[in-house]
């Protein structure tokens, strides 16, 4: 059934090339066309790429998904996070969220339940108390908790606490103040 279209049964390979058949036709075919593209100043190859097969984890396996590990293998989200945070330069910055983040898995629940963590400022984190008694328990383990987080989160990242009580109300309101004794006796 020849209506004049081009049917791949119809095609007859070229007389110097009759004598192959199957790959080894498809072969010499694609050879020499690279041949014919190369001779008028075209970049022929495989895509754009290399003809060598590109090494892959330090493996001279080619591109192609196998029973073995590699790097296009679905990766877990903390270590793909953790390398971003490496490459753009966040790690410092990682590494002082997870102080306030990880607080209660690094001082412990009870500690946690009296003492939250308010600020990090150049090393030095300002941990605030529930009650004076709670301030004065805290800077006697100062260095078990410096320790604590140093093994948590990375060393160096809290250099010193400074552990500050419940904060009293202040009476001043305003811009403008009046030293003297304040409110005394006057609710009564």
């Amino acid at each position: 059934m020849s209506d004049g279209s081009n049917d791949s049964d119809d095609m007859e390979p070229p007389a110097h090339l009759a004598h192959l058949k199957g790959m080894d036709l498809v072969r010499r075919t694609l050879e020499e066309a690279r041949g014919a593209a190369s001779s008028q100043g075209k970049d022929v190859g495989r895509g754009g790429r290399s003809s060598r097969p590109r090494k892959v984890a330090g493996n001279s396996r080619r591109r192609w998904s196998g029973p073995g590990p590699d790097s296009r293998d679905p990766q877990l989200l903390a270590a793909v996070t953790r390398d971003v945070a490496r490459n753009r330069g966040w790690s410092d910055q990682v590494a002082q969220g997870a102080v306030f983040g990880r607080w209660n898995a690094v001082v412990g629940e009870q500690i946690a339940a009296h003492a939250v963590p308010t600020a990090l400022n150049e090393g030095v984190l300002t941990v605030s108390a529930e009650s004076t008694a709670w301030a004065t328990q805290l800077r006697m383990v100062q260095a078990q908790l410096i320790a604590k987080i140093a093994a948590a989160v990375g060393d160096g990242v809290v250099k010193s606490l400074k552990i500050v009580g419940p904060v009293t109300p202040s009476w001043r309101k305003g811009r403008y103040h009046i030293a003297g004794r304040g409110p005394r006796d006057t609710y009564g």
